[in-house]
């Protein structure tokens, strides 16, 4: 095998444990990471995965770059394609949704099963953690701010506060689903945030109707 080959190979057995990392992190943890855990669940030897990670920080940090990855192809991503304003806000929230209804991973959000663990810890997973939650608070504050220039929101909405609300009613459905109705969690969660929507949009016909 030529020297690209390898790398190659070595490129996609790296992605499949990181794949397996992120999926099993939204259910366990961060801290239920172990090299030996990860190392049954992929088929891959310890000394195998030492090839990829020097140590179980390095895998953490690594796991958390692929949820960002995965997260901005599958979430972010779709709903950019939507029009500029109201509509585009609205459309990260149900790319959200979907992602969370479609079982993409089996806890249901990496970020929300982590935060927990870090929150009070200092280093660097921690620090990676927050820049990635500032990161997608400052996405929905800038499409709040963008809906406002461009008229598509009252003229007093503050972009920090509905950034909030959203992102909360956006977690709650990963509370609900475990403990209690998902698929319920999912309906409350669209038609809150859609009705704060359309109650805020000076053209709520840009919105699809609160019954849909």
């Amino acid at each position: 095998m030529t020297q690209d080959g390898r790398r190659l190979r070595g490129l996609r057995s790296r992605e499949t444990i990181l794949r397996q990392a992120v999926e099993l992190s939204s259910v366990e943890g961060l801290d239920g990471l172990s090299l030996g855990r990860l190392a049954t669940a992929t088929g891959v030897s310890k000394s195998g995965l030492f090839a990829h990670w020097r140590d179980k920080e390095q895998l953490q940090l690594d796991a958390v770059e692929w949820a960002v990855r995965q997260w901005t192809e599958q979430v972010v991503g779709p709903a950019l394609r939507a029009p500029a304003g109201v509509r585009r806000l609205f459309a990260l929230h149900e790319a959200r949704l979907a992602f969370y209804g479609d079982g993409v991973l089996p806890g249901g959000c990496f970020f929300f099963a982590v935060q927990a663990e870090f929150d009070d810890r200092p280093g660097a997973v921690r620090d990676r953690l927050s820049r990635s939650m500032r990161d997608w608070q400052g996405l929905i504050r800038r499409l709040v701010a963008e809906a406002v220039t461009l008229g598509e929101l009252a003229d007093g909405v503050d972009p920090a506060q509905l950034a909030y609300e959203i992102d909360a009613l956006g977690e709650m459905v990963i509370v609900h689903s475990r403990l209690h109705d998902g698929a319920q969690a999912l309906v409350h969660a669209r038609r809150a945030v859609l009705a704060r929507l359309r109650a805020l949009c000076p053209d709520p016909a840009l919105l699809p109707e609160e019954s849909q």
